[in-house]
C-alpha cells in the first residue's frame, strides 16, 4: 500500500482511529458524525458519502462489499495507470487521492481526446477481464482535469466477457451523432477476440468522425 503523510497524519487522530478502523458494525450514524467533524461532506449517493480532507477523498460505503471490492479493483487498476490513487482502506471506507477535474457531462472543449483516452482505459479493463458497468452513461464517473480519471469502481466484478469498450461506445456514438451501423459492426468484431488491432479500428473510427 502506498503511504501518505497526510493520510497517516489524519488516521492517528485518536477518534478517527477509533471510529473508523476498528469495526463498529451497524453504527453507521456515528462513524459519519465522527468523519463530519474532521472532514467536509463532498458529495452524497444511495450507496455512502465522500469526505474530503485536503487533497485525501474519504469514501465511505453503506454497503462493507463495495468498500472492499473497490479497494481490490482500485490496487489492480493503479498498476496500470487506472483510477484515483488508493492510499489506504478498510471494511467500510477507501481512502484516495482527492481528483480535481471536471466530469465529462460538463466538459466543454475538444472531446475527442477525451473520449480516446478513456478508450483506451477501457480497453486495457477489457484485457484484465474486469467490467465497470457504468460506460453506456459514464456522466459522473470520468473527471477531466490535468489528466483523465475514470473514477467509482465498486460495481466492478471478474469476466471472460467484458464490455468497457463495447458500452464506452455507445456513448460515443450519441455524443458525436455518428452511424451507430459501422459502430456496432466495428464493435462486434472487437469482441469476437479483444484483439488490439480491431480495437485500433475503433480509435481511427472515432478520430475520423
Amino acid at each position: 500500500m502506498v503511504e501518505n503523510k497526510t493520510v497517516i497524519n489524519m488516521i492517528n487522530r485518536p477518534l478517527f482511529m477509533d471510529f473508523m478502523l476498528f469495526n463498529y458494525k451497524g453504527n453507521y450514524f456515528i462513524k459519519v458524525s465522527v468523519l463530519s467533524m474532521f472532514m467536509e461532506i463532498f458529495a452524497k449517493g444511495k450507496r455512502g458519502k465522500i469526505f474530503l480532507l485536503g487533497k485525501v477523498a474519504i469514501k465511505y460505503f453503506y454497503d462493507w462489499d463495495r468498500a472492499l471490492n473497490e479497494a481490490e479493483w482500485l490496487l489492480k487498476l493503479n498498476a496500470k495507470g487506472i483510477g484515483p490513487k488508493l492510499l489506504y482502506y478498510s471494511s467500510d471506507f477507501v481512502a484516495y487521492e482527492f481528483v480535481e477535474g471536471e466530469m465529462i457531462k460538463n466538459f466543454v472543449g475538444d472531446v475527442k481526446p477525451v473520449l480516446v483516452s478513456v478508450l483506451e482505459q477501457c480497453f486495457i479493463m477489457d484485457k484484465m477481464k474486469v467490467n465497470k458497468l457504468e460506460m453506456h452513461h459514464p456522466l459522473k464517473h470520468v473527471l477531466i482535469g490535468s489528466k483523465i480519471v475514470m473514477i467509482d469502481f465498486e460495481r466492478c466484478y471478474y469476466t471472460l466477457k467484458p464490455k468497457n469498450v463495447s458500452q464506452f461506445c455507445e456513448y460515443i456514438a450519441r455524443v458525436l451523432g455518428i452511424e451507430r451501423d459501422e459502430m456496432i459492426k466495428l464493435v462486434r468484431q472487437y469482441k469476437k477476440g479483444y484483439l488490439k488491432k480491431d480495437f485500433l479500428k475503433i480509435v481511427s473510427y472515432v478520430r475520423a468522425c
